[in-house]
């Protein structure tokens, strides 16, 4: 057998792990989340959230995928041993694979306003906007091209493998990321009334607290970390006997907050410069943005043009970190228990997350035979894998590490066999038994609308 791939350096685990957790879930979602629940005191229930929910279960995946030196599925079963815990894994992976077709689809959005940005199609009022993305999201053909096109893109980084793809394009795209993120940031901030969109993000008013933000806050900070998805377990299998789990995982929580909080401080003070509210939902990328920035740089058109061109690029290049991290949980599923080549698994992904995600696209207006329900089939991928299979293989995994899996050979993952002095042991036991499933459980609730 030969010798299993791993990353070459601590940065190619940083920026590869962290490229899997940034992703739309901090530059779209986190801003009108951010929006809709208060701003600033949203934020620091977020980052609260994030040390006590995040980090454990970050942690809790490493540990499965070092432990296990493959796939999720197999990294499960073998500390399982046989027993119907196993089955956690391959939840994982068909969790991941389904997320893949259907995210494909809305980072092949992201594509098709980037290139719209480029050759100067996004230029109208406001209803302009909301009719130019009913349009692209209803159209037989455009979005289906943009989702093969990011697929294809995809594919070409991960047949590459490990090192030679995975980790050489997580370093270079993570950097441009945060150029870009920093250069729009620096752009925004210089409006005229910016000071109103940062006084939202940075002065909290505690008067807004309540349990709908608290536990809106708690399933941010579990999705935007890419947890029970596969991608984290998948890529601690890459990592070596010497990288310091906890002290990954805190790394890549800082870096994914850091984006977040950069995503709001880009958006929030241009949005009310303009005069436009916060609180404008999942739309505010797709239709309130673009019109933002029209308005925001009216007087500096050349400028506004480079802004909103820049923007996109910068939500494709977040789409695309994530795709290769959830495209990657497949492929390194099909390729060990199908004993093929990486090249043939990674393609069976592709072929099959592409007809996953024209169906989904499909589904959104082309024909109305994808519709179960009265809920489009993406709505339903959405549903199914985010509020369902997600928060069962998050809880079920914070159970299986701390009440299944035996404490020893926890403490040795932690510890690196020994090598570090592990001082935050018990208190990550303690979390990941009895906080972490308690606070999923509560997350599964609030989203079926049984607990606000």
């Amino acid at each position: 057998m030969s010798e299993r791939a791993n990353f070459g350096s601590k940065l190619g685990v940083i920026l590869a792990t962290a490229g899997s957790a940034v992703g739309l879930g901090n530059v779209w979602r986190f801003p009108y989340m951010a929006g809709e629940n208060g701003g600033a005191v949203f934020i620091l229930i977020y980052i609260i959230c994030v040390v006590m929910l995040g980090i454990p279960c970050m942690v809790s995946e490493f540990i499965v995928g070092r432990h296990g030196q493959s796939n999720t599925a197999r990294a499960f079963s073998k500390l399982a041993g046989g027993s119907p815990w196993a089955l956690i894994g391959y939840m994982g992976v068909l969790t991941g694979f389904l997320i893949t077709g259907y995210y494909a689809v809305v980072s092949g959005w992201c594509l098709q306003y980037m290139w719209a940005s480029l050759i100067g199609h996004l230029q109208g009022d406001p209803e302009y906007y909301k009719t130019y993305f009913t349009e692209l999201s209803t159209d037989p053909i455009k979005p289906i091209f943009w989702t093969v096109i990011i697929l294809l893109i995809t594919y070409i980084i991960i047949e590459h493998g490990v090192r030679d793809g995975i980790e050489r394009a997580s370093k270079l795209l993570m950097p441009t990321l945060f150029l870009l993120l920093l250069v729009i940031v620096v752009a925004a901030c210089m409006l005229p009334g910016a000071e109103k969109g940062i006084e939202f993000l940075f002065k909290p008013d505690f008067g807004k607290i309540s349990g709908d933000v608290f536990l809106s806050a708690l399933g941010q900070s579990f999705y935007s970390l890419s947890i029970a998805m596969g991608c984290l377990c998948t890529y601690a299998s890459y990592f070596s006997k010497y990288t310091n789990l906890t002290k990954s995982a805190t790394q890549i929580a800082v870096i994914d907050c850091l984006v977040a909080i950069l995503a709001g401080l880009m958006i929030f003070p241009a949005a009310f410069s303009v005069g436009v509210n916060p609180d404008s939902g999942p739309s505010l990328i797709f239709i309130t943005l673009p019109n933002v920035f029209q308005q925001a740089f009216a007087a500096m058109p050349v400028v506004g043009y480079v802004v909103s061109l820049l923007f996109f690029v910068l939500l494709s290049l977040a789409a695309l970190t994530s795709l290769m991290s959830l495209h990657e949980v497949s492929t390194a599923f099909f390729q060990e228990e199908l004993h093929t080549t990486r090249k043939r698994a990674a393609m069976l992904v592709t072929v099959s997350t592409c007809v996953i995600g024209v169906f989904c696209s499909l589904s959104l207006g082309a024909t109305d035979k994808l519709v179960l329900f009265g809920k489009p089939l993406f709505d339903w991928f959405d549903f199914v894998t985010g509020q369902i299979f997600l928060p069962v293989v998050g809880f079920l995994t914070c159970i299986f590490i701390g009440w299944f899996v035996p404490h020893k050979t926890v403490r040795d993952e932690f510890t690196n066999y020994g090598t570090l002095r592990g001082s935050w042991f018990h208190t990550y036991l303690f979390l990941v038994k009895y906080v972490c499933p308690l606070a999923i459980l509560f997350i599964f609730l609030h989203q079926l609308g049984l607990l606000s």
